[in-house]
């Protein structure tokens, strides 16, 4: 008699008697085997039996059939103790027919009549023996049922205390509770695992962030790559790797994702299955969960930096010389409207907060973001926030909005964490219009490409412009560029830096001033290489001396300057 072992239910484990034919497993009223597990699809997968041969097939399930922790696509054959994931709930087809005694049979309700033929007999167990799972999976299986316990024992979710006691609060009472349950013999513990380890990873992931909490207090650690439940990667040090950490099931993450969002007042679900969002330290989320991503629930945190990196301390790593730090200084101090190119991740919103620290504390600076991530020291500042649209499509403030209205404001400089769309033409219009000296940055590879994306962001703003105004526009507007890239090695380095001249023909003018220049790559795969002068001095230097200043041409000489960096 073919049977199926349901574990993870409130109940215990649950027996399922399977018949010759197909059964359909889901979540819908309409399934012969209903499971009641929202991460399910109304429709999951069907099971055929034929004789002693027991296939398992998938529906097109949103967060799919798994079968020993591979997500199948084609039938496959269901051998003895093979271990089957829907959502949260594990699923055993037993050999023989010792497992009869793992639980209940599954109520005339749960698995519905049907005009088949059903074997109607119950034969008892001889011989109890445990599901043999793997030693991963018997861990996960244990959290799972002591996370479950905590919530039961603390009826978690609908306590009226809950509301007037902090996070901290609510942690230890979860943690009292696991090692009441534990104590009192509710919950076996094998030997050989570590308690408290384990108690930390539960009540992390009960009623916290889960795996992903260690990954969020380790300081080497710039970003968080969740890739559905069992894969998450971290970058360190401008690599990324493999971490060992692993939620205990697609349902857990999706509680993460929900602690994650609501408190910013949003919903994720599959009427809206993408989501940005942020931490209370500052750190950007990006959530999106099924059926965008195919391999399950998936976030990416960038983390807010707690220390702010100085001049000084690019200096020190190699980004740039000193030289250059001192040329960009001179420009933010006189109002030069600079353009910070890069790619993702390239550290353009941490060279934006060093140009920052060189504007003087008596100018009122405005800053517009989407997701607040600037650090600027200055006293007086106005930050500013762009809006997503709420639940029912309404309230959407962009970046465009703020960027207008800041220019009644008074501010003597605009810093714009991005330019991805059409604020780009009234960027451009408040640089030309007197508000010299502000900033901004934009996805770009190069210089040349920075100028063409400003170009067809301006085209993003529905203004029917000619390709010659826009052009125009950029060149008086815009005085430098910085490009910042993030070589093979890990490392953010400043690989051009060059001036905005007058538009030649069609063709916008670009000097370059500072490079980098790449020797080749050393015995650990680190790139080597040295920034140097151009043995050009930008236009308005000559305007600066002429002016009284006394500046400093050296420091654009066509030699090595500061030596190798690699």
């Amino acid at each position: 008699m073919n049977k199926l072992i349901i574990k993870g239910t409130s109940a215990g484990d649950r027996v399922i008697t399977l018949t010759e034919g197909r059964s359909i497993l889901g979540k819908g009223a309409q399934s012969d085997i209903v499971i009641d597990d929202k991460l399910l699809s109304r429709r999951h997968c069907a099971i055929d039996v034929a004789g002693d041969d027991v296939t398992l097939i998938d529906l097109s399930s949103t967060n799919g059939t798994w079968v020993d922790n591979n997500r199948i696509m084609d039938p496959i054959r269901l051998n003895p103790d093979t271990v089957v994931r829907l959502g949260e709930y594990v699923f055993i087809h037993p050999a023989g027919e010792q497992h009869s005694e793992a639980g209940p049979e599954a109520p005339e309700s749960d698995q519905k009549k049907r005009p088949k033929k059903r074997d109607k007999k119950r034969e008892a167990s001889k011989n109890k023996r445990s599901v043999p799972l793997s030693e991963s999976d018997k861990i996960q299986q244990l959290k799972q049922d002591i996370q479950r316990k905590i919530l039961e024992f603390l009826d978690i979710r609908r306590r009226g205390a809950l509301d007037q006691m902090t996070a901290d609060e609510i942690r230890v009472e979860a943690r009292a509770a696991a090692e009441q349950l534990i104590d009192q013999g509710d919950i076996n513990l094998p030997p050989e695992i570590d308690r408290d380890a384990l108690l930390t990873s539960v009540v992390s992931e009960a009623i916290g962030l889960g795996a992903i909490e260690p990954l969020l207090e380790d300081e080497t650690v710039s970003e968080v790559m969740v890739n559905g439940p069992d894969q998450i990667y971290v970058e360190r040090n401008g690599r990324v790797e493999l971490s060992d950490s692993r939620f205990s099931s697609a349902a857990a993450l999706m509680n993460v994702i929900d602690r994650i969002v609501t408190p910013v007042g949003r919903r994720i679900d599959e009427g809206t299955p993408l989501i940005d969002a942020r931490l209370a330290d500052g750190s950007r989320v990006n959530a999106i969960i099924p059926p965008l991503a195919l391999t399950g629930p998936t976030i990416t945190i960038r983390k807010f930096a707690k220390e702010r990196l100085s001049g000084e301390d690019l200096v020190g790593f190699g980004s740039l010389t000193a030289g250059m730090l001192e040329f960009l200084e001179t420009c933010v101090r006189f109002r030069k409207n600079i353009v910070v190119s890069g790619g993702t991740g390239s550290g353009k919103t941490t060279m934006l907060n060093v140009l920052s620290d060189f504007i003087p504390e008596t100018e009122r600076i405005v800053t517009i973001e989407d997701s607040a991530e600037l650090q600027l020291q200055q006293d007086h500042i106005v930050s500013l926030e762009s809006r997503p649209a709420n639940v029912e499509g309404t309230g959407e403030i962009q970046i465009r909005d703020l960027v207008r209205n800041s220019l009644r404001m008074r501010p003597d400089r605009i810093v714009v964490g991005e330019c991805r769309g059409g604020e780009a033409l009234d960027m451009l219009q408040a640089m030309n219009t007197g508000h010299d000296g502000s900033l901004t940055t934009g996805h770009a590879n190069s210089p040349r490409d920075m100028l063409s994306r400003l170009e067809v962001m301006v085209m993003m703003s529905g203004m029917e412009l000619p390709s010659r105004a826009i052009r125009e526009q950029i060149s008086s507007a815009v005085d430098i560029i910085i490009q910042i890239t993030r070589l093979s090695d890990g490392r953010r380095l400043v690989t051009d830096v060059h001036e905005v001249g007058h538009l030649e023909g069609d063709v916008i003018s670009l000097q370059r001033i500072f490079t980098y220049n790449k020797t080749g790559i050393d015995g650990d795969g680190n790139v080597t290489g040295f920034h140097n002068g151009a043995g050009y001095a930008p236009t308005f230097y000559q305007e600066l001396r002429d002016a009284g200043h006394e500046m400093d041409r050296e420091i654009f000489r066509d030699v090595e300057a500061g030596g190798n960096t690699g």
